[in-house]
C-alpha cells in the first residue's frame, strides 16, 4: 500500500474531529514572556536555571483542562512534552532536566495522557527537535539558539550525532511507556535542520513500529510556514499526516500540486503567544474564533486552539472564559463541526457551508435584506431545520425572488419578504437535507 493510502486510512478519525486543542507549558510560564523568551532575550543556560528550581506548579491538575476541552467540544489535545528550551515535562531517564526533579517530582505528561484519555479524547504529544539546553545542539551558528552569535560559543565543539541519539531516545521513550499515543507533533524544521539532518527515516520508521495508529504532522521537514513534500504526488517516508499552517488560516485550504485535498491543521494562539505572557490581554473573542473553526472545516481542516497555562499549573482566566463560550455554541452546533468536510457548493457571501453526506450545514453570520438566498441550491434540497433546536424553518416565495430561478431562499420570521435578525449573532446554522 502508498504513503498516501496509508495516511488516508489513520487520519480518518482526526479529519472527522476538526477541533483540538494545543497547550503550550514549561518553565518558560515563570518569566511569563512566552515560550520563545529564552532565544528572544538570549537568555543564559546559567540564568534560565533559576526558572528550574523554581518551577512549583501546585495547582497543576490536568482533569480540569481535560474536562474543559471536552465541554468546548474539542475531540484531541496536543500537550508540550518538551519545548525549544529542552525542558522536559516528562521522566526521561536520558536527561536530569524535567519535571520529575523539580519541586513536585511529578510526570505531568503522564497525568495529563491519563485525564484526557478519561474523558475520551485523542492524545498528542509536541516534542521539540531544537533543544537549546543540550550541549550537542548548535549554538553559535545556529539563527534560533539564544547564545547565537556569541563569541564565547563559535570554537565551541558539537556531536549533532550524540544529540540526534538523544533526541531518538527521548521520543522511543515517550512511544513505549506512555500507552497509545494518537498524535507525535514535531515541530520544526528550518535552513538545513530539515529531513534527514534530523535522521528523519529512521525517527519515522522507529515511531511508526512502536505506534502503529499514530498520526505525525509534516515538521519533520516544514514548519508553519512551509509544506514540504506532503503536497506533493511522491511525499516523503517523513513527510507527515497532516500540514500545519501556523497562525494563519489557507485562503483556499491546502491542496497537492494537482489540487486535491490533503489534510491540514491550522494551529492558533487564543492571544498573541504559545506560553503564558502575563501582560498578553488580546484575546481574540470566541465569535471570531466559532468562525474561523467554521471557516476550517469549510475547506477541510482542523483548528488546533492554544491554552498557555500559568507557572502555577492553571489556564488564565480569559482562556477558560473563552472555552466556556464555545462550548455554549458548539454544544447546539457541532453537527455542522464534527465528520463535516468542503461542500461542493460556492461560498455564500453571508458565511460558509459545511457537509456531511447529504446534509448541508449553512453557517449564517450576517443576515440578509428579505429573505438569505441559497444560491443554486433550487430544487435540491429537502427540508431545511434550525440545528440548535430542530425547528422547521421554510422555504420562501416571496414576490421578490421570482427572478431567481436557481435559487433556494429561507428566511426566519413568518413574512417571506421582511427582514428578521438571525437567531445567533455568533453563527445561525442551518442543516439542509439534501436531495
Amino acid at each position: 500500500m502508498s504513503i498516501i493510502n496509508d495516511k488516508k486510512e489513520r487520519i480518518q478519525w482526526f479529519q472527522d474531529a476538526r477541533f483540538g486543542m494545543f497547550i503550550h507549558w514549561g518553565l518558560y510560564s515563570i518569566p511569563a514572556r512566552g515560550e520563545w523568551v529564552r532565544s528572544s532575550e538570549r537568555i543564559s543556560k546559567e540564568y534560565y536555571e533559576q526558572y528550574f528550581e523554581e518551577f512549583n506548579p501546585v495547582n497543576y491538575n490536568p482533569k480540569l483542562w481535560a474536562k474543559a476541552a471536552k465541554e468546548a467540544g474539542m475531540k484531541y489535545a496536543v500537550m508540550t512534552a518538551k519545548h525549544h528550551d529542552g525542558f522536559c515535562l516528562f521522566d526521561s531517564k536520558l536527561t536530569d532536566y524535567k519535571s520529575t526533579n523539580t519541586k513536585l517530582h511529578r510526570d505531568f505528561i503522564k497525568e495529563f495522557l491519563d485525564a484526557f484519555r478519561a474523558e475520551g479524547l485523542k492524545v498528542g504529544l509536541y516534542y521539540s527537535l531544537l533543544d537549546w539546553y543540550h550541549e550537542d545542539y548548535l549554538a553559535y551558528a545556529d539563527r534560533h539558539h539564544p547564545m547565537r552569535g556569541n563569541e564565547a560559543y563559535k570554537n565551541k565543539s558539537h556531536d549533532f550525532d550524540r544529540y540526534l541519539d538523544y533526541m531518538h531516545g527521548q521520543i522511543r521513550e515517550l512511544c513505549t511507556n506512555y500507552g497509545d499515543i494518537d498524535i507525535m507533533w514535531f515541530d520544526f524544521s528550518y535552513d538545513d535542520m530539515a529531513g534527514e539532518k534530523w535522521r528523519a527515516t529512521e525517527l519515522v520508521n522507529m515511531v511508526r513500529s512502536l505506534q502503529p495508529g499514530i498520526i505525525l504532522d509534516n515538521r519533520l521537514e516544514a514548519s508553519g510556514e512551509s509544506y514540504g513534500s506532503i503536497k506533493t504526488l511522491n511525499p516523503s517516508i517523513y513527510s507527515g499526516d497532516f500540514a500545519s499552517p501556523e497562525q494563519i488560516i489557507p485562503p483556499e485550504g491546502v491542496t497537492d500540486c494537482e489540487g486535491n485535498p490533503i489534510p491540514w491543521e491550522a494551529c492558533i494562539t487564543m492571544n498573541n503567544h504559545w506560553g503564558y505572557c502575563s501582560t498578553d490581554k488580546l484575546y481574540k473573542p470566541a465569535k471570531q474564533i466559532i468562525r474561523k473553526l467554521v471557516e476550517c472545516v469549510s475547506k477541510n481542516g482542523n483548528l488546533l486552539l492554544n491554552v498557555g497555562p500559568n507557572a502555577l499549573g492553571e489556564f488564565p482566566v480569559e482562556a477558560s472564559q473563552l472555552l466556556s463560550e464555545i462550548g455554549l455554541w458548539m454544544k447546539e452546533n457541532n453537527k455542522g463541526i464534527y465528520n463535516c468536510k468542503m461542500s461542493q457548493f460556492v461560498k455564500p457571501e453571508w458565511g460558509y457551508y459545511t457537509k456531511n453526506k447529504n446534509l448541508l450545514y449553512a453557517h449564517i453570520f450576517e443576515g440578509n435584506i428579505g429573505a438569505l438566498p441559497l444560491i443554486g441550491l433550487k430544487d435540491k434540497v429537502k427540508k431545511a431545520r434550525l440545528l440548535s433546536d430542530g425547528s422547521e424553518i421554510k422555504f420562501c416565495n416571496g414576490w421578490n425572488t421570482k427572478e431567481f430561478e436557481k435559487d433556494l431562499f429561507i428566511n426566519f420570521g413568518p413574512i417571506d419578504t421582511a427582514t428578521y435578525p438571525i437567531p445567533n449573532h455568533i453563527d445561525t446554522v442551518v442543516e439542509l437535507e439534501l436531495l
